[in-house]
């Protein structure tokens, strides 16, 4: 045994080229291990003998056996080429393994096939089914493509596995929990590491990893064959490939997870409180008439009797086992959940009631010392929570609570009193917040690199101002021109905020900074106004003029109604910018060349703002600024750089600007960029919106009583599937609002929605 293991463990085979003769000796070691036997143990079968010395005798043709270096030809080797990995699975009673090749194909349509690895296992000595081995020659195989996919450096097009067992394609193609702990746990492992509709049906006679199954000599390994280079279909186009048969569903039950019925199934007497009262004095009109007819609503004290019978069947129906030990003089069960409240049966009215440890308390009634008991779950508890909540107006849950407590004792009372205020709709208009969902993805717009400064702007009016005019003092409004990518400011002064204000401050906002690709704005009057007469002036335009400059249009977008935080990026400079007039002219009245003056001198303040992260060591990179995207500096009061002529630079003005440019933009996406990764604030999910909910508007210029209830008639979700913006139905009018915008209600009683 000891020299059997010293010459088989010699055999130096990585890629396992020779499996399909190694595992030959390897299923005689195992057969001479079914016997306990020693190390050096002579008395060996002579059959097993034969076969070694016979297996033993081919190693001499091993120098004969050679493998190709590289995986394709130089003819082959271009990027132009696709490769594809195909991974064969095959076992038998006594091995199972897999075999991978790489297939090679041009544009031309001409394929190489050659041999990559393969491994192989002898089957346990504890007898399994085939359909059980081949399920474990398929584990190999998807661990052989999962390491070839990781270690191959070349680029892998597609992976594709064969098998030629049916049964193992069944089980792939199903849930793994159906199947036992054999079949079920590799199952699982292969659908992880694999994807089903990347497994086909090979016939046995097509499958190379049949050789490991079956085991070769190794003169035949030393010859052009199937192992090295693969079935002879994988030359042809996949048109030819072997066809998929028909997976039978109707499996064995030898290997479905047995399947057992857990129920319990109660008896409970009649109630005679139903559920599906609205309000308590509903309720307790409908039992007292059942029980005393007309006679109930005159009568104080069989409305007091009613009342108690109502709590008596709520209790019988909630804590059965305790009533009955309470009325047998017996303590309850210490697993009961009533017994830290140490519960009394109240001998006038039949009611399990808190005993407690306040009983020799004389400031406090009876009733509050000793409250009767009920469950949170209860339809009578729920109608008793609503019925406060009611005649308090609706108050916070402590207050409720509190309330309750002083007659009725509820178990998990404040979970309870807060589940119901959840579905209440007045708590929630009194109460309720908008859902607003995650944080979006930086959009298209912030991610306009390598295009000129200000492609993408957003803009905003912000003011009014005083100036002085001679002895009169007239308003101004500023306005902001925001690039949404590099982040550089471009700031003017309106003498007023109609459209054609705003339109000679684009003229001139073009004239200095070039046509934008597309503004981005809130729904002001005035730059609506502005699209429409820029859309109006074109439209006289003539045709042949019209189609040459329909490329040169400015697209303009529009953020929802009442949405200040879509246009974040230009609102936090507005504020920078009002800061800083603050500091520079205060409460003081100036001219207006003075403000235009101390705008533009702002306006170099933010444009020299970093971008990021600005480091004290001298010996780290310069940050960047927006006037390095504008002027070709980090601020404007520095000179301009001046490079040595041993740097390498052309001389040429272009390539010198374009140099920079690229210096400029390589330095932005690797010291910026990655700071906008973290989301701020809105950082876990929220439920989204839906048509047909029942929302409440916010309107923070309206007292909280008056915003308007509305129906959700269309979502409208953004790039990333959340719906961030709804129209909403008010009464016949449709208002869009943001998510931040819309309080979620519960659905609404029928009489509220046609007042809607």
């Amino acid at each position: 045994m000891r020299s059997i293991y010293h010459v088989l463990a010699s055999q130096y085979d990585p890629l396992g080229y020779m499996i399909p003769y190694t595992t030959r000796a390897k299923v005689l070691v195992q057969r001479l291990w079914d016997k306990k036997r020693e190390w050096d143990d002579p008395q060996l079968p002579e059959e097993l003998i034969t076969s070694w010395l016979e297996w033993e005798k081919e190693l001499s043709g091993i120098e004969k056996i050679s493998l190709p270096r590289c995986y394709v030809s130089s003819q082959m080797d271009h990027q132009s080429c696709r490769y594809d990995i195909h991974v064969f699975c095959d076992a038998s009673e006594q091995a199972y393994g897999s075999v991978a090749y790489l297939r090679t194909e041009d544009k031309e349509g001409q394929v190489e096939v050659i041999f990559v690895a393969a491994r192989s296992r002898v089957a346990p000595r504890k007898q399994q089914s085939i359909p059980r081995l081949e399920l474990c020659a398929a584990l190999t195989g998807a661990q052989l493509s999962q390491l070839l996919n990781t270690e191959l450096t070349i680029p892998i097009h597609s992976t594709t596995l064969w098998s030629d067992s049916t049964t193992v394609l069944t089980w792939l193609t199903s849930s793994s929990c159906r199947y036992k702990v054999f079949v079920g746990t590799r199952v699982a492992e292969i659908q992880e590491i694999t994807a089903s509709a990347n497994w086909r049906y090979v016939r046995s006679a097509d499958n190379p990893a049949d050789d490991i199954t079956r085991g070769k000599p190794l003169r035949d390994l030393a010859t052009g064959s199937r192992w090295s280079q693969g079935p002879a279909f994988l030359k042809l186009p996949p048109a030819s490939w072997p066809g998929q048969p028909p997976l039978s569903f109707e499996e064995s039950s030898s290997e479905l997870r047995q399947s057992a019925f857990s129920g319990l199934v109660t008896t409970t007497a009649h109630s005679l409180q139903s559920p599906h009262y609205n309000t308590l004095s509903e309720c307790l009109n409908a039992y007292g008439q059942k029980l005393h007819g007309a006679a109930y609503s005159s009568s104080a004290d069989l409305q007091r009797d009613v009342q108690h019978a109502v709590l008596r069947q709520a209790q019988s129906e909630s804590f059965p086992d305790e009533l009955k030990l309470l009325k047998s003089d017996k303590p309850v069960s210490a697993s009961s959940r009533l017994v830290s409240l140490s519960p009394e049966l109240d001998v006038a009215t039949g009611l399990i009631r808190v005993g407690g440890r306040l009983r020799h308390c004389e400031v406090l009634e009876a009733d509050v010392a000793h409250p009767v008991v009920l469950d949170p779950r209860h339809p009578t508890t729920e109608l008793i929570i609503k019925d406060y909540d009611e005649r308090l107006c609706h108050p916070g849950t402590e207050r409720l609570f509190t309330e309750i407590r002083r007659s009725y004792w509820i178990l998990r009372g404040r979970e309870a009193v807060r589940r119901y205020q959840r579905q209440c709709t007045q708590c929630r208009k009194w109460k309720g917040r908008p859902e607003i969902p995650l944080m979006a993805d930086l959009p298209l717009t912030r991610q306009r690199y390598f295009r000129p400064a200000f492609y993408s702007t957003g803009m905003d009016c912000f003011g009014p101002f005083i100036i002085k005019i001679g002895r009169r003092n007239e308003k101004r409004w500023g306005i902001i021109f925001k690039c949404m990518t590099t982040r550089a400011v471009y700031l003017d002064l309106l003498t007023s905020i109609d459209s054609d204000s705003f339109l000679m401050s684009l003229r001139r906002f073009i004239a200095r900074r070039g046509k934008p690709y597309e503004l981005l704005s809130d729904q002001g009057t005035n730059f609506k106004g502005g699209e429409r007469e820029l859309d109006d002036s074109f439209a006289t335009l003539q045709e042949a003029l019209q189609s040459h400059l329909a490329s040169q249009q400015i697209k303009f977008v529009y953020n929802p109604p009442g949405a200040p935080h879509f246009g974040g990026c230009w609102e936090r400079e507005i504020r920078s910018i009002k800061t800083a007039l603050r500091v520079t002219i205060g409460t003081q009245t100036v001219t207006e060349e003075v403000l235009r003056t101390v705008l533009i001198e702002v306006e170099g303040i933010l444009n020299s703002k970093p971008l990021g992260y600005t480091s004290s060591d001298v010996a780290d990179p310069d940050p960047i600024t927006p006037y390095c995207f504008i002027i070709g500096r980090r601020d404007a009061s520095l000179p301009q750089v001046v490079y040595q002529e041993s740097e390498i630079l052309s001389r040429r003005r272009w390539r010198h600007s374009q140099l920079l440019a690229d210096h400029f933009w390589r330095h932005f996406l690797k010291y910026y960029l990655p700071s906008l990764q973290a989301r701020q604030k809105w950082q876990t999910e929220r439920k989204s919106l839906q048509s047909g909910d029942v929302v409440m508007i916010v309107d923070p210029q309206l007292p909280r009583a008056l915003w308007p209830v509305g129906k959700i008639t269309q979502v409208f979700p953004g790039t990333d599937g959340r719906v961030r913006t709804a129209s909403v139905d008010v009464k016949g009018r449709t208002y869009t609002r943001i998510a931040a915008r819309l309080i979620q209600l519960p659905a609404l009683p029928e009489d509220d929605q046609d007042k809607m």
